[in-house]
């Protein structure tokens, strides 16, 4: 474990693979850790330098109670970056994390060289569904969310024959900070970067979930038809792809990696 201080907060953060191999950088969803990635990294680490980081709120990081904004996830994700030394990266983001990327490819686009942007959305709403959210997170912790968050992220036949996984992400999802959660369901209540996307220059693969219930395949199709030149993979899973069908997820980021 290494624990970086960025502007006084504290960051868990995790390096693996040659030093002097090209960054790759992975960036994790809500009510998850850097343990999310551990079915890609041993591929991965064998070509890239790849650098795990718990999101502010989550696992071993920082997690005030306030509502974060993507302004300052971003930022966080920009200042391991620099607290490593590495001036560009290559960027693999899931759900919150790929979001994190949009605005990193929108507000620090030469710190990106290739990026994929699993899972996600350039916007979420309802308001009411994040502000509900976060009241139950209040009234019953994570307790109260785990079994729903583990319907969002995976059909009912994954969930039934991969006991283990579920087992996994189940106890991940139960460490996940309260006010972490909470935090981070505001940033992504109110985030809207379906306009700024738009001007998006860096190679992008999105990564969609044919049954995924969280972010949609709608809400894929729209990121890559909005980034001039976006490339576009789907795989017969639901919202941790890279989790329910690892194998898949690791190739298709290889390969666009190159």
């Amino acid at each position: 474990m290494t624990m970086l201080m960025i502007q006084g907060e504290t960051f868990h953060v995790r390096v693996d693979g040659p030093a002097d191999a090209p960054a790759l950088m992975l960036s994790n969803s809500l009510s998850s850790d850097l343990s999310m990635w551990d079915d890609q990294v041993p591929a991965w680490s064998r070509r890239y330098r790849v650098i795990r980081y718990d999101h502010r709120g989550h696992g071993a990081s920082v997690a005030p109670r306030a509502e974060y904004d993507f302004d300052q996830l971003g930022r966080d994700a920009l200042g391991v970056l620099d607290a490593l030394g590495i001036e560009q990266t290559h960027w693999c983001g899931l759900s919150m994390g790929g979001m994190t990327g949009l605005w990193l490819l929108t507000h620090a686009p030469h710190r990106i060289d290739r990026a994929a942007l699993a899972n996600t959305a350039a916007h979420m709403g309802p308001p009411a569904l994040w502000d509900g959210r976060i009241r139950t997170a209040e009234r019953g912790g994570m307790e109260a969310l785990v079994e729903a968050t583990l319907e969002r992220w995976f059909p009912a036949h994954f969930r039934e024959s991969a006991p283990a996984v579920m087992a996994r992400m189940r106890a991940m999802v139960l460490r996940t900070p309260v006010a972490g959660y909470q935090g981070c369901c505001a940033a992504i209540r109110d985030m809207d970067q379906r306009e700024a996307i738009k001007g998006i220059d860096r190679p992008v693969l999105v990564i969609v979930g044919a049954r995924d219930p969280a972010t949609t395949p709608a809400d894929g199709a729209l990121i890559a038809s909005s980034i001039p030149g976006a490339e576009m993979v789907t795989l017969d899973a639901g919202h941790l792809s890279n989790v329910e069908r690892p194998a898949e997820f690791t190739a298709a980021v290889a390969q666009f990696l190159g």
